[in-house]
């Protein structure tokens, strides 16, 4: 859904659909000119009350359904390629982040991206690794990190599931049932992976990934340098121009974050 107005629709007609589901629940109703499925749109309707009120051991799980469904769906380097190699060299002492077991996997693909799960699996993009230096690329795995540790990645995937079991409902018009399971699961992907975040959760992340290189042996300077490559690709207009788009967009700002995080960086340098 696109706007505010056409949620509250939905919800209305979820509820609406409930009310005469409880006569029928294999009835189909006529609105708008279009025919809906009440027992499909019953299921969409369970499935936004569920996730309005997903706990955080169901969150979690959703995390690591969501993680094996990625890797499934991913093609996952192998451990004795470069890229794992080179990831494993310079996160293999990084066990756990706040009690919280965390693994790394490189994806092999050209996109420049990388993500956390809230289950504390880290994902790096091939694409990533081959424009971003060692002490760059450890701040924005220390900055995707801070985004599960201050809880931005649980309520990304919530607000994911809620998209996903919108658009299920949507698949019901026209007398069609959607395809569930697999194409669900894309959904959700999809929701998940278009998530953005505020400026707030953004410099509080800005914050984890300066922390976290120094904590681990990096440069204070890897989070200003790796968003300021970021805006450099950005600004190209070259065919990696394109491939950083996605997360350009999905973390806005980072011309105002690179500069406010290099200041942080040079009064460190100044202790």
């Amino acid at each position: 859904f696109n706007n505010l107005i056409e949620m509250k629709k939905f919800f209305f007609l979820v509820a609406a659909v409930m009310a005469v589901g409880a006569v029928s629940v294999s009835a189909q109703i006529k609105l708008g000119g279009k025919k809906l499925d009440t027992g499909k749109l019953l299921d969409a309707g369970s499935n936004l009350a569920t996730a309005v009120t997903l706990t955080d051991a169901q969150i979690a799980e959703l995390c690591r359904e969501y993680i094996e469904w990625s890797d499934a769906n991913n093609p996952v380097s192998a451990d004795d390629s470069e890229y794992s190699k080179r990831l494993k060299k310079l996160t293999g002492n990084i066990t756990e982040v706040n009690g919280m077991p965390v693994n790394f996997k490189v994806y092999e693909v050209v996109d420049i991206n990388a993500f956390a799960s809230g289950d504390g699996s880290i994902r790096v993009f091939a694409g990533l690794m081959d424009v971003m230096d060692d002490d760059q690329l450890m701040a924005i795995i220390g900055h995707e990190i801070g985004h599960v540790v201050n809880t931005d990645v649980k309520d990304a995937m919530k607000n994911a599931y809620l998209a996903a079991a919108a658009k299920s409902a949507v698949g019901a018009t026209g007398g069609k049932l959607a395809a569930m399971s697999e194409s669900e699961m894309a959904d959700l992907a999809l929701a998940f992976s278009d998530a953005q975040f505020s400026q707030k959760q953004e410099y509080a992340a800005d914050d984890y990934g300066f922390n976290f290189c120094i904590n681990n042996g990096y440069s204070a300077y890897g989070m200003a340098s790796s968003l300021e490559k970021l805006v450099e690709l950005f600004e190209s207009g070259g065919t990696q121009a394109s491939v950083v788009q996605k997360m350009f967009s999905s973390h806005p700002d980072s011309a105002k974050r690179a500069v406010r995080v290099r200041a942080k960086a040079d009064e460190y340098s100044k202790k």
